[in-house]
């Protein structure tokens, strides 16, 4: 079963930066610049979270994942064309 994840990150070295982004393009939908939505399951996000740090140096760079809620909605205000399906969008 798939789940949820949103994934953020603030990596200190351009050249991990680049890695990292790389990385996670090929895993979820680019949100905003440091953060992805994945679908993933639990072996998927396993291998992930491996993946990734090696990746990383885990004195300078912070990488968070958070799990969101299944029965959820997600709001995004303001430029929404990257979008995963199913999120509401709301303008003002």
């Amino acid at each position: 079963m798939k789940a949820d994840y949103l994934v953020c990150y603030d990596i200190a070295n351009p050249r991990r930066l680049g890695k990292v982004y790389k990385f996670m393009a090929g895993k979820g939908k680019h949100l905003q610049y440091s953060v992805f939505h994945c679908l993933l399951t639990w072996q998927e996000l396993q291998k992930m979270k491996g993946e990734l740090s090696n990746l990383i140096n885990e004195e300078e760079d912070d990488i968070r994942i958070y799990p969101l809620p299944s029965a959820g909605k997600v709001i995004a205000m303001g430029r929404g064309d990257r979008l995963p399906d199913g999120v509401e969008f709301f303008s003002s």
